[in-house]
């Protein structure tokens, strides 16, 4: 993974199936499903992980007010949490 060479995948994958780990066998088949968006995220440097995170940050806000109040109460939440966030860096 980390020789940026796709076309190892192949042969790593090969090489975790022969442990006969039930676990590492349900990990290779999930990757074989989806086998061309793995060979891109090796060969491409860019990738939607920043957006990921934020939209992660902003269930878990959402998750802890559950039930509380409305739309107006999350949107000061969130920016609450993104200017102290600056605040300490």
């Amino acid at each position: 993974m980390n020789s940026k060479r796709e076309d190892r995948l192949e042969e790593w994958l090969t090489k975790l199936e022969r442990f006969n780990i039930t676990e590492l066998q349900t990990y290779v088949n999930g990757v074989r499903k989806d086998l061309d968006a793995v060979k891109n995220g090796i060969k491409y440097e860019y990738n939607n992980g920043l957006a990921e995170g934020s939209v992660n940050k902003i269930k878990v806000i959402k998750r802890t007010m559950y039930g509380r109040n409305s739309f107006q109460l999350l949107k000061a939440k969130v920016l609450l949490h993104e200017k102290f966030r600056f605040s300490i860096n």
